[in-house]
């Protein structure tokens, strides 16, 4: 493969991260609109919330299967269009059952296309040679503080969710259409029955891969935990006004973005296990601070804390199957994928439970022991392929821009 070609496939892959970002972005902000856009109860909201990382499992399940048959890139070429229009279908509904369809296909598209997504990432880095998955998912950190800000506008200014929706669906759908005609993966041979036994599911030991499904699940209970519960915490809990209750999850989206945009130079410079670690330490005295945090101000340098060290664990937690498991490192990261939602559907309800049994203060600490897990873990990121010796990756072409 051409040193363009690469360049080129770098480039449209970020873009779909990009869009990925704004698109789910717009999504859960916009959640309370939805909600009472469709008249969903406060009983029934939590089942809408709960399908919709269900069928993304579901869509991961599916793309491993799928990609036996066709490249990662053609499932992502279907998948993030639809992604877009099952968004848009959530606008224009009006009745429950409308919402439901949408959401539906929303969630089983997403599984397929994350999973796609991080498949052809793990590829680009194999044949660049050097690390680059932090910054596919920095572009996910910057497409989701864009839409997190047109959801922001969009309620500011009392626009409909369609409103609010269609121009960001106008101008993303033919971007996503067109940049994935550049779409391109480190491998080029063909998948099916004559791509070899490394590319099958009995190539993948899940014994093997259990730690970084661990790993991936602990990191999104800590991910969801900011993400549902910041706000209530620092208004409920710290004091602080409502309005100012709404900064915690910014910056936390902002120091995402700072620390992935540098994450790859880290990775590079000290090697993937000793950023996990670093990352894994200041995620988990991030949640320390919040949890004995005084004031407001306080619980935001928590949070801020968080972002940082949250950030690079999830990229790398894909990239380290992709090390792990060279020969079948599709079914490897659709494997791995599920974890994401199964952490993503534990953490809020966990939280939320501990707090009401307990205390948020004390829930807060336990996102912080099943993040400090990672620790135990963290030598399966500097797993390398048995055919690279026991080294840094070869890089398969000149090293590329």
């Amino acid at each position: 493969m051409t040193d363009a070609r690469l360049r080129h496939g770098r480039a449209s892959l970020a873009l779909s991260f990009f869009v990925q970002g704004v698109t789910f972005a717009l999504l859960v902000t916009r959640i309370p609109a939805i909600q009472d856009r469709y008249g969903i109860s406060d009983g029934l909201l939590p089942v809408f919330l709960a399908a919709v990382p269900i069928l993304a499992g579901a869509g991961s399940v599916l793309t491993e299967k799928l990609v036996v048959r066709v490249r990662p890139r053609v499932v992502l070429r279907w998948a993030q269009p639809l992604v877009l229009l099952a968004l848009l279908g959530v606008g224009a509904g009006d009745q429950v059952w409308q919402a439901a369809v949408a959401l539906g296909v929303f969630g089983l598209a997403v599984g397929a296309l994350d999973a796609s997504m991080n498949m052809i990432g793990v590829s680009l880095q194999r044949a660049y040679g050097r690390s680059i998955m932090l910054g596919f998912h920095a572009a996910y950190s910057l497409g989701g503080i864009a839409g997190a800000s047109m959801a922001w506008a969009g309620a500011h200014w009392d626009l409909s969710l369609l409103v609010s929706y269609l121009p960001a669906v106008v101008v993303l759908l033919p971007a996503a259409l067109v940049g994935s005609r550049w779409y391109a993966e480190g491998t080029e041979e063909k998948p099916g029955a004559d791509a070899g036994p490394e590319r099958g599911a009995g190539a993948v030991s899940f014994r093997l891969l259990l730690p970084l499904c661990l790993v991936m699940c602990f990191a999104y209970i800590g991910d969801s935990t900011v993400s549902n519960w910041s706000a209530k915490y620092l208004q409920d809990v710290l004091g602080s006004s409502e309005q100012l209750a709404t900064v915690p999850y910014n910056v936390y989206m902002v120091t995402t973005l700072l620390g992935r945009a540098v994450g790859d130079l880290g990775v590079r410079r000290f090697g993937a296990v000793a950023v996990v670690r670093g990352g894994t330490v200041l995620a988990a005295a991030g949640f320390a601070v919040v949890a004995v945090a005084g004031g407001a101000w306080t619980g935001m340098l928590g949070f801020t804390l968080l972002g940082l060290g949250l950030c690079v664990i999830v990229p790398q937690t894909f990239a380290a199957a992709g090390r792990m498991f060279p020969g079948a490192s599709d079914t490897a990261i659709a494997r791995l994928n599920i974890f994401n939602y199964v952490g993503f559907l534990v953490g809020s309800p966990l939280v939320g439970a501990l707090g009401d049994a307990w205390s948020y203060r004390g829930a807060m600490l336990v996102p912080m022991v099943l993040v400090l897990a990672t620790l135990l873990y963290a030598k399966s990121f500097g797993t390398e392929p048995a055919r690279y010796g026991g080294g840094h990756e070869r890089p398969r072409t000149a090293d590329v821009g």
